[in-house]
């Protein structure tokens, strides 16, 4: 029986580019789409809602990437996903990867494949690979995993893998709160390398994670772990 696969992608504010992210994941074979707006100020609903056979879902204020990310898996989960692919709305990841993700899993090797950029990081911007290197120490010391990109939101999960991990965060600290899961349910994963193509247009995404959202990050780690 084949495996069904669904791709999860969490928007704000991407009205200008979204179609053509969904447009190139079509392009590579990909059908099964789901968008979820996260309260966006622009028209990503309105631009996402034009094209036909894709599930659009909205959140109605902006909750954050990590909640709009879960909507979206929970969402494929009621379509009856075998495996659940991330992956951001901005651009920057290039859905020809897509294969190599999911290929661990079909395979039955891993639970969850995460795509990292540290593996390859041509055209990554040497500010954004010390803050990586800083976020996978942080989230090794807390979470008791290393992992070379625990930042990446390019991943793909079993279906055993999504009904296991439970977040509790919204925002950025999601992603790593995803690797706490897979260490505390003992998750077997791979890491595959990515492509990551940074534009004008992604780089000046106000939201995406910087040093202060980095900042931000840490800080909801640990009162995460106190609370």
């Amino acid at each position: 029986m084949p495996q069904t696969t669904w791709i999860v992608i969490p928007a704000y504010n991407e009205g200008t580019i979204i179609q053509s992210v969904i447009a190139e994941i079509r392009s590579a074979g990909y059908e099964n789409i789901i968008i979820v707006d996260d309260g966006s100020t622009d028209d990503t609903y309105e631009k996402a809602k034009e094209i036909p056979g894709i599930v659009v879902l909205k959140h109605l204020i902006n909750r954050g990437k990590g909640a709009a990310t879960k909507t979206g898996i929970e969402a494929a989960k009621l379509f009856d996903a075998h495996i659940i692919v991330t992956l951001d709305g901005d651009g920057q990841h290039s859905p020809s990867d897509i294969a190599r993700l999911i290929e661990p899993i079909q395979q039955n090797h891993c639970d969850v494949v995460l795509g990292t950029r540290l593996k390859n990081p041509i055209g990554m911007p040497w500010y954004k690979i010390l803050a990586n290197h800083i976020g996978n120490a942080i989230t090794w010391y807390f979470y008791g995993l290393w992992v070379s990109d625990s930042q990446s939101g390019f991943r793909a999960y079993s279906r055993h893998a999504s009904e296991l991990i439970n977040t509790r965060t919204d925002r950025y600290e999601y992603d790593s709160e995803v690797i706490r899961e897979i260490y505390v349910y003992k998750l077997k994963y791979r890491e595959v390398p990515i492509e990551v193509r940074y534009t004008e247009y992604s780089m000046g995404k106000v939201q995406k994670q910087g040093f202060i959202n980095g900042l931000k990050t840490f800080y909801k780690i640990i009162w995460n772990l106190l609370s």
